[in-house]
């Protein structure tokens, strides 16, 4: 197995989803992200992920880092919420963001905004407006979820 499944194993056994690792530099500071979401709905919408859930998860996925590091030389782990509004880049992104309102840049340089309602094979379904658009995910040039204040 490799270490982004066994992450993701530690991150389903508390209830939440794995949304995206990623190693960040930061002042000279190497950072292992580790983002997840809740995989609970509430009231319609996914339910938020606590501070004590990411602590938690990190006590869990800590000592596995000690047995095999992601990266060579020092870095600090970073277990967090992937928060409300997130870049989706990748297809299983996009099926963790269903029922959330998206924006859309395609490669055409057309913009589109909606709420993803479908994700089958490589097209995108997205309800703008009332009306059905479905996007080849080879088209999408940036995507992210967006929050209306």
């Amino acid at each position: 197995m490799s270490l982004q499944s066994d992450i993701n194993s530690l991150v389903q056994s508390v209830g939440l989803d794995l949304y995206d690792i990623a190693i960040v530099n930061d002042n000279d500071e190497t950072i292992y992200r580790i983002s997840v979401l809740s995989s609970q709905i509430v009231d319609g919408k996914k339910k938020g992920v606590s501070m004590d859930e990411c602590v938690a998860l990190t006590h869990l996925i800590s000592p596995l880092l000690d047995v095999t590091p992601p990266v060579s030389g020092d870095y600090r782990l970073e277990v967090g919420s992937a928060g409300i509004e997130r870049k989706i880049t990748n297809i299983g992104q996009f099926s963790k963001s269903l029922g959330e309102k998206i924006s859309i840049l395609t490669n055409n340089k057309e913009k589109y905004k909606g709420v993803l309602t479908k994700v089958e094979g490589s097209k995108i379904f997205l309800d703008a407006d009332g009306a059905e658009l479905v996007l080849e995910f080879g088209e999408i040039h940036k995507a992210k979820t967006y929050f209306e204040w």
